[in-house]
């Protein structure tokens, strides 16, 4: 007879939205969080370079499950280039590869920002995990082969120009998904003509969550332990479906969406059709699923998840 292996942790669900430290890789930080909480398990909702800090949402057990809908969120950056060098990673860490004398003023810098608003094309940095044939361009990048990325579309919301030194500019921007920050920082000052790559940046803003929402690592550390007080820092793994369709639901109903059946909804204000809706009991999230011809038909159930 063989032998069923049993998931170790807690049935914990929900979000530490970590404010994560410089230096640290998004792994190394969910696998921190995962420990701290004794969770049986844990994710990330869009990886952050050892080099950047901010925001890392990090779901615990059934909130992985709601990782696509915070992934695909909009997000917002702080960042800032240093002028007069490009790198081959478009990042301090990299080597470099190009040098320029010049440095562009703050009316040069406001003047090319319209050029990147809106839906623009963007070649990814070629240290990025883009699969060239296969594989991830990052690893031909320090292999030392030669390829191409091809441009793809990304959409920027917002572009500011926050502050400017003589050799320095910060910015901030609100983007969508697939957008990289340091391919502006390349692009910038190749435009500009003085060169230029990225030497902080900071995410501030995923999907649903702002910054009122960070915690940091030394907080959460300071914790350890004390389960109770760890948990208060957890945030609904619903927060991740803001904006969804949301269905109430009870007793029977409950039942048979956690055994994956449909459910027909019933009332005279009751959705007839959503491609996404939530099923919810009060403050328990049940199931995530679509309602075609007044049926809610479950794709995913929970079954330790609150709102």
């Amino acid at each position: 007879m063989s032998r069923q292996r049993t998931k170790k942790g807690r049935p914990i669900s929900g979000w530490v939205i970590l404010d994560k430290p410089v230096g640290m890789g998004s792994t190394q930080c969910v696998s921190k969080i995962k420990w701290l909480y004794q969770a049986a398990k844990a994710g990330h909702a869009g990886t952050l370079d050892p080099l950047a800090s901010g925001m890392l949402p990090i779901a615990l057990g059934e909130a992985t499950r709601t990782v696509p809908y915070v992934m695909d969120g909009e997000k917002t950056y702080r960042f800032t280039v240093t002028w007069g060098a490009e790198t081959n990673t478009d990042d301090v860490e990299g080597e470099i590869t190009e040098t320029s004398h010049k440095r562009p003023d703050e009316a040069a810098i406001k003047a090319i920002l319209p050029t990147y608003s809106g839906e623009i094309e963007q070649v990814p940095p070629a240290f990025s995990a883009i699969k060239i044939n296969g594989e991830r361009a990052y690893k031909l990048a320090r292999d030392g082969e030669s390829f191409e990325i091809a441009s793809r579309k990304v959409l920027i919301g917002r572009l500011e120009l926050v502050s400017v030194t003589d050799e320095t500019a910060t910015f901030e921007i609100h983007c969508g998904k697939g957008t990289y920050v340091r391919a502006l920082a390349r692009d910038f000052g190749r435009n500009l003509g003085c060169f230029g790559h990225v030497t902080v940046l900071r995410r501030i803003e995923v999907g649903p969550f702002d910054e009122d929402d960070l915690v940091s690592l030394e907080d959460l550390v300071k914790l350890e332990g004390n389960l109770a007080a760890l948990d208060k820092e957890i945030f609904a793994t619903g927060m991740a479906l803001e904006g969804v369709a949301e269905v109430p639901v009870q007793g029977e109903q409950v039942h048979r969406l956690r055994l994956g059946n449909p459910v027909l909804i019933r009332g005279r204000e009751a959705i007839t059709h959503a491609d996404e809706a939530i099923a919810t009991k009060g403050d328990e999230l049940v199931a995530l699923g679509e309602i075609d011809k007044g049926m809610f038909k479950p794709k995913r159930v929970f079954r330790h998840s609150w709102m």
